[in-house]
């Protein structure tokens, strides 16, 4: 079976989770099926087995939906031999289903989020959201199979598209590599961003998006406790505004307490791993989120995690076993600051009980959520369609 994996994002250019959901599927993929990936990027930069993708130079200045369907082309016109096509995310969900049409191959497409959730993307596409939300759901009704990373999201999707056949729908988590991701007892990384290791901290890795609800998170950070110390690994804005809006909120809260460290650039994975063993707990203040990929990696490697109730979250992070869930209400942001503050000073107060849950995220993560049973599951998915025709 040769498979063709489309993705925006592959190492070295991995920025968000549905990036590390495709980097270590394929990894597991290929001792089961012959995959070639395809991605945005400079092809000189990529391993074998890895094609990479770019737009027309014509469109440098371009809307970037314009240029991802630039990408998309490229993507399609690759893909003849392929006996089936999966593609990652609405950047390259068209390729997957002009593929689809073109050589008359099954297209199975992965659903990490949905545009009709995320409304706020008009802040960063303009009219580009009206045509990303036209090729998801172009290519979300037509697929052969829709794999949703978790229940919730399955929900969301057949909310979203009405018209689409549930029994298209599979449920598939996303995975983590528990070898990779485990506690790591070196403190180099913490000397060098400056935490004080006698003092707890909370910490928040992602992108500064409406999506991550950080500014939530620096609102909620007044009302912690003046020993606990923040640290935002947070980057890649989605807006000027809403950069200019969490770097207020950043000066803001400097202004009023100490230890606040904010680190603006993407860290080696290494790093980000010492990070999170060494927090007193890790905090997921996200306002939609299918699944949330940095919770299992946050659990993985030995911390517990406070998160926002939506999505796909509580499939991940168990309230009272592995964390503390906060529930969300748009309508009220305030109560949700306030529930997440809370639940991060009951952590950082009660020691033994942090280190409980953080044990049993660790053990959690281990038993459920492996990437070699990920893939399986995946290839099912494969057979099944590729049987049914």
């Amino acid at each position: 079976m040769k498979v063709g994996l489309l993705t925006r994002e592959y190492p070295p250019d991995v920025y968000g989770g549905a990036g590390v959901h495709v980097e270590f599927l394929a990894r597991e993929l290929r001792s089961l099926a012959d995959v070639d990936v395809h991605c945005w990027g400079a092809a000189d930069t990529l391993e074998k087995g890895v094609r990479g993708h770019r737009f027309d130079g014509v469109l440098e200045s371009a809307n970037e939906a314009l240029r991802a369907f630039s990408v998309d082309l490229s993507m399609a016109a690759a893909l003849e031999g392929c006996d089936l096509v999966h593609s990652h995310t609405w950047y390259t969900s068209l390729a997957g289903h002009i593929g689809k049409l073109l050589y008359g191959i099954p297209h199975v497409m992965t659903a990490h989020s949905l545009e009709p959730l995320r409304p706020w993307k008009a802040e960063q596409l303009g009219g580009g959201y009206a045509l990303s939300s036209w090729a998801e759901r172009t290519a979300i009704e037509s697929a052969d199979a829709v794999v949703a990373v978790s229940h919730g999201m399955r929900a969301d999707i057949l909310s979203s598209y009405p018209a689409l056949d549930p029994d298209r729908v599979r449920v598939v988590h996303n995975g983590i590599n528990t070898s990779l991701y485990r506690p790591d007892p070196d403190k180099e990384v913490l000397e060098r961003v400056g935490i004080d290791e006698e003092r707890p901290y909370a910490l928040f890795v992602g992108r500064i998006t409406r999506q991550k609800g950080v500014p939530h998170l620096l609102r909620a950070a007044r009302r912690l406790d003046p020993a606990t110390q923040l640290v935002l690994c947070a980057g890649a804005p989605d807006t000027p505004a809403i950069e200019r809006e969490f770097r207020e909120l950043v000066s803001e809260l400097r202004g009023t307490r100490d230890g606040v460290h904010w680190i603006a650039h993407m860290l080696p994975r290494p790093d980000v791993i010492q990070l999170l063993t060494h927090a007193s707990v890790f905090v997921c203040p996200s306002v939609y989120e299918p699944l949330g990929i940095v919770n299992l990696e946050a659990m993985a490697c030995g911390t517990p995690v406070v998160a926002s109730a939506v999505g796909g979250i509580p499939e991940v992070v168990e309230h009272g076993g592995t964390g503390l869930l906060v529930p969300y209400e748009e309508q009220d942001p305030e109560a949700f600051e306030e529930g997440l503050a809370d639940a991060v000073n009951r952590l950082t107060d009660d020691r033994s009980t942090a280190m409980r849950m953080g044990a049993a995220g660790r053990e959690r993560a281990v038993r459920e959520f492996g990437w070699d049973a990920v893939a399986r599951r995946t290839v099912q998915v494969y057979e099944e369609i590729l049987k049914s025709k």
